[in-house]
């Protein structure tokens, strides 16, 4: 029997290394066999649920203890290194699965399920089970690591799995529960609640783009509000900014959303674009504030920029929502709390800044 603690910290550890890797690179991967890897991904997305438990569980117990045989799913099988499968689905796969929005289908006790109820993942029981293909594709990959036996190919299996898990959540569609009216305060209270939390300008691209969306919606001065994602360097996109506003195909206003201390090298490297671009005004949304050792020198750059031809401005984006939304009023409230959770949903960020727009409307 595998210990469940260690388990345990090792799936907690592959998944947060998943979730970086992927993030920071979404053409990841980490089985090179094309045929195992759809294997894989059909398997974590099968329409049996145990499939979808029994995967996850027989790879973590073969990578805590690799003498184990990944295949057997019953101690009392009587096949050497068999072991219990049920036990590590039910003590470390069903907690993760409950702690990430029951990502593979919220069952409790998978292993009680008919499909489980042999000795091992053989294709000698296929005929005893209704989803033929999903067990091929057990047998297939459970045996390749199995006949492998090399503790460095079970462990970029799992990580394999785990990034279709991360797919799968990320495709999770999650309804944001948005009131029929909400005061100013209460809008406000709320995007900073949202924002107290680290997320690597993620949150802060979100709510900035939806606040300018309603903002040229809402005042009609373009028409067109145009992000790029977090992982994104500018140079890859193309934009001069985090955020572009266009009227008439041309970017009219440039907003850079800082989630740390503005410096006087974050404002020249923006500026340098817009110069390029013919941008000729800059918003900087400093959500952390300007860097101490740059405040005093700001009003000299500024004016000089202006001289340029280049109107730079700065702001906290929860002091900019206050008169945005108090101006545009209460209609314009809750059309961005909807386009906030469009924009999440649009630029694909993370589950759990998803989940926590959803928690927060849900608490008005």
């Amino acid at each position: 029997m595998p210990d469940i603690g260690k388990a345990w910290d090792l799936l907690e550890s592959l998944w947060r290394q998943v979730r970086d890797e992927a993030r920071g690179a979404p053409e990841t991967q980490y089985v090179s066999d094309r045929g195992l890897r759809e294997a894989v991904k059909r398997i974590v997305n099968s329409r049996t649920k145990s499939f979808r438990y029994v995967f996850p569980t027989q790879l973590i117990a073969k990578a805590v203890d690799p003498a184990l045989d990944c295949r057997s799913l019953q101690a009392g099988s009587g096949r050497s290194r068999a072991f219990d499968g049920r036990s590590v689905a039910s003590k470390v796969v069903v907690p993760f699965d409950a702690a990430n929005h029951r990502v593979l289908g919220g069952s409790t006790d998978p292993y009680v399920n008919n499909p489980l109820r042999v000795g091992m993942v053989s294709r000698t029981h296929e005929g005893s089970v209704r989803d033929k293909q999903g067990w091929r594709d057990l047998c297939h990959v459970l045996g390749t690591v199995e006949r492998r036996h090399k503790a460095e190919f079970t462990t970029c299996v799992l990580k394999q799995v785990l990034l279709e898990i991360l797919h799968r959540l990320e495709a999770t569609r999650i309804e944001y529960p948005v009131p029929r009216r909400v005061s100013l305060d209460n809008t406000v209270r709320l995007i900073q609640d949202f924002l107290s939390v680290r997320s690597g300008g993620d949150r802060e691209q979100a709510v900035a783009s939806a606040l300018f969306e309603v903002l040229g919606r809402h005042f009609g001065i373009y028409e067109q509000v145009r992000r790029r994602t977090t992982t994104a360097p500018d140079t890859a996109t193309g934009q001069v900014a985090d955020i572009e506003c266009l009227h008439s195909g041309r970017v009219v206003l440039a907003v850079e959303v800082k989630d740390q201390a503005l410096t006087s090298a974050h404002i020249d490297e923006t500026l340098g674009k817009a110069r390029r671009a013919k941008v000729a005004e800059i918003l900087f949304l400093a959500q952390r504030g300007i860097c101490p050792t740059d405040e005093e020198g700001l009003p000299e750059k500024r004016r000089r920029e202006f001289e340029l031809g280049h109107n730079v401005y700065i702001f906290d984006l929860e002091s900019l929502a206050r008169v945005v939304l108090a101006i545009a009023g209460e209609t314009a409230r809750t059309v961005f709390l909807e386009t906030v959770g469009r924009h999440l949903d649009l630029y694909r960020s993370p589950l759990e800044h998803r989940r926590a727009w959803h928690d927060l409307l849900r608490s008005l």
